[in-house]
């Protein structure tokens, strides 16, 4: 198998990218490289960390671009300039366009604080805690036109605490993030997991439902 080269694009601090540094970016037995970070905000510390990592960084500001159709056209031409096999949202705090989504079909995905299909959207922590809801959690999924709604490859759950605050849970989750995201994107650099015609597909077979992730 050739090594996958994975483009990530963030809009923040980039501690998940942070994780597929640490856990996927040329590491032995993991088949994968990112060669590149592309950010939307030049203030972003992200780019910092793939900087520091030798990573090359580039910056396209949305707000350069009279529409969001402009900017996602200039996005999908810098994205392919390194011809990508995976394209990993990691942060990317910007609603893309349908004919962005599809050009990348089945090679896109991102992480979404809650256990999807509930709580799609922001404020996933706060609306979590609202509904007095017993546990949370994140979940990576193949990237569709649907905002969060393309098919969920993996989970992971965390119990919600008595005395838990949307910040205290959003930490909490956090960390699991840290994990859920490298396991999910090592699994598509070994050619293990794919979008098939009919959803998600371990090892060649349909999952009937998400790969679900052990909390530690």
């Amino acid at each position: 198998m050739k090594i996958k080269r994975l483009v990530v694009l963030i809009s923040g601090s980039g501690s998940n990218l942070q994780a597929l540094i640490d856990q996927v970016h040329l590491i032995p037995k993991v088949l994968a490289e990112i060669v590149a970070v592309i950010s939307n905000r030049a203030d972003a510390y992200g780019l910092e960390r793939a900087t520091a990592a030798g990573i090359n960084t580039q910056v396209l500001d949305h707000k350069a671009f009279p529409s969001r159709e402009a900017f996602d056209q200039a996005l999908q031409g810098l994205i392919d300039e390194y011809a990508p096999d995976y394209v990993i949202l990691a942060g990317f705090m910007r609603i893309l366009t349908a004919d962005l989504v599809n050009h990348y079909h089945g090679r896109m995905i991102n992480i979404h604080p809650s256990l999807l299909p509930d709580y799609k959207g922001t404020r996933t922590h706060e609306r979590v805690l609202a509904d007095g809801k017993a546990e949370h959690g994140a979940s990576v999924h193949f990237v569709t036109a649907e905002l969060d709604g393309g098919p969920v490859i993996m989970q992971v759950k965390i119990p919600v605490l008595p005395h838990d605050t949307p910040e205290s849970l959003a930490q909490r989750l956090l960390t699991q993030e840290h994990r859920i995201y490298p396991a999910v994107v090592k699994l598509l650099a070994n050619e293990q997991v794919r979008l098939g015609t009919q959803g998600v597909e371990l090892d060649g077979q349909l999952l009937t439902q998400p790969l679900l992730l052990p909390s530690n």
